[in-house]
């Protein structure tokens, strides 16, 4: 008797067979990486209650024996930044669909690895006795707030089968609503803007001021990452304190840029930038701001810090100070952003000081001997808000397209060898 209520328990207790499922999938990547669609195999194994009765709510597994996917050369994937969501489709004695999530569990994915998903759970009210089947639909691979789509492009065999027994009482009729969806990336709220000085830049007031306050100028990047150019508009300041003959610079992207997606090492993120010269002086100033101190944990802001330089002039009258051209280093990797058309931030009345930054000849204080001309004009408003043209030029351009990039390359199909580009 002991031996045969065994069996039973068992049997009751059993996952159902689930039989793994290999399917041909089409991925397209967020419209943001300028991908191509690319086609890979998804294999999976899902698991859920053998045996279950009416009113029963039951939770089921997708495991990823193989995501049809691999992490291309670019960088390597830090720990915990892949989060993979998707559908199963319930069917047969029931039809539903069951929300599917995974959390954003992984190991370090090094340049090439095989991309590593968390399995993902979801649940089922039954409400019809007969056979149900459970089968893998589309799903997605979300890195860095970035969404690759990927969806079956044949017929998916199910994985799984419960055979779902009458129970007791009645259950209410109709098709169960599915598990919540899986939350949105979030946004961060955009910060009100301050803006100093008149329409052609803060300027010098005399009377012995120190402080200047630049206007803060919306300026149109084309981005040059390691997997292609992008175009950003991002809103900057540039402000000066006055120190004997010289100018300290802090540059201000206004806002934050993002929240992150996932846990980001301390040191792995610097921005600097050519602050560009004009009116009576030429030249540019470099500023450049400090790395992240601390690890920024998964939905903590993401901010491009202020930067800082000093400049000294190297012409008498008024000089003009303009955004040039950034650069982003972040997790070994480099993103250079260079204004398509300038405006002027700051004007300044300069006295030239031995060793300035006139004509492009002098490196003192900060100032080098690219860049040039007259900044000036007017910009024509590209219509971005300053939450907006932040994320596109901070991380969009940056860090976001390099670790969202990394789930595009797929494993080819067993008919066709193909491997994205």
């Amino acid at each position: 008797m002991l031996g045969g209520a065994g069996i039973l328990l068992g049997v009751a207790a059993a996952p159902a067979q689930a039989a793994e499922v290999s399917y041909a999938t089409d991925c397209v990547p967020p419209p943001v990486s300028g991908l191509p669609t690319v086609k890979g195999t998804t294999k999976v194994e899902v698991t859920a209650p053998a045996t279950a009765k009416v009113g029963d709510e039951v939770e089921v597994v997708w495991k990823f024996t193989q995501a049809a996917s691999k992490n291309p050369d670019l960088i390597d994937l830090p720990a915990n930044s892949v989060q993979p969501s998707g559908t199963l489709k319930a069917a047969g004695a029931q039809a539903a669909s069951i929300a599917m999530q995974g959390p954003r569990e992984n190991p370090a994915i090094p340049k090439g690895g095989a991309m590593v998903l968390s399995d993902m759970k979801g649940k089922l009210k039954l409400t019809t006795a007969g056979d149900v089947t459970l089968t893998p639909d589309a799903y997605a691979i979300n890195v860095m707030s970035t969404d690759t789509k990927c969806a079956p492009t044949e017929t998916v065999k199910p994985a799984a089968t419960i055979k779902v027994t009458a129970g007791e009482g009645t259950t209410p009729p109709g098709t169960p609503d599915p598990t919540s969806p899986p939350p949105t990336s979030s946004e961060p709220d955009p910060t009100e803007s301050e803006t100093g000085g008149s329409d052609t830049g803060g300027t010098t007031g005399g009377g012995g001021e120190t402080d200047f306050t630049g206007k803060e100028v919306k300026i149109p990047y084309e981005c040059k990452t390691p997997i292609g150019d992008k175009n950003a508009t991002s809103p900057v300041q540039i402000n000066a304190k006055k120190d004997g003959g010289s100018y300290d610079l802090t540059v201000k992207f206004k806002g934050s840029v993002m929240d992150s997606p996932a846990d980001i090492p301390a040191d792995s993120v610097k921005p600097s930038m050519e602050v560009a010269l004009g009116g009576a002086d030429k030249g540019t100033v470099h500023v450049e701001g400090p790395t992240n101190p601390e690890a920024i944990k998964s939905g903590d802001p993401m901010v491009i810090s202020d930067m800082t330089g000093t400049y000294k002039p190297g012409a008498d009258g008024e000089s003009t100070l303009s955004p040039g051209v950034l650069t982003v280093k972040a997790l070994g990797t480099t993103t250079t952003c260079t204004p398509e058309k300038s405006e002027v931030s700051l004007t300044l009345d300069t006295s030239a000081q031995p060793g300035g930054a006139a004509g492009g000849s002098g490196s003192a204080g900060g100032a080098g001997t690219s860049g040039s001309g007259d900044s000036g004009g007017g910009l024509a408003d590209t219509g971005a808000d300053d939450s907006g043209g932040l994320r596109a030029l901070g991380f969009v351009a940056g860090t976001a397209i390099l670790l969202g990039g990394a789930v595009f390359t797929f494993m080819p199909r067993r008919q066709a060898s193909r491997r994205a580009p």
